[in-house]
């Protein structure tokens, strides 16, 4: 969760998606694409931070460049729709919607799930 749109709180969020994967955590992140908020200027901080190659900016206004993205939001949506307050959702709530979203066949990935694909 990221408490604010900075910089140094993107860079601390990423830390901890990082941090929560545990194990061996040099593949969490191959790449990552962004939007052009300023939060995510320091690309070089970012790489560091993620542990990975490259940082991507999508053009202004072309959610299209960003596909994945854009399509996991429409997958959750069908649980959290637009202006719910995700805190008030029971932590077994959310393991439940994420149980399900890790576990739907996605056509990127020759119809298998993202848990198949991890294993």
């Amino acid at each position: 969760m990221v408490k604010d749109k900075t910089q140094k709180e993107v860079i601390a969020a990423i830390k901890r998606a990082r941090r929560r994967v545990g194990g061996d955590s040099d593949d969490v992140f191959k790449t990552i694409t962004a939007d052009n908020g300023s939060e995510f200027l320091d690309s070089e901080a970012i790489k560091k931070a993620a542990k990975c190659d490259e940082v991507y900016y999508a053009h202004p206004y072309s959610s299209r460049e960003r596909g994945s993205n854009e399509n996991g939001s429409r997958i959750l949506r069908r649980f959290i729709h637009k202006g719910i307050d995700i805190g008030k959702i029971t932590a077994k709530e959310l393991q439940r919607i994420g149980d399900w979203v890790n576990n739907y066949p996605r056509k990127i990935l020759g119809y298998k799930s993202a848990n198949q694909m991890a294993a």
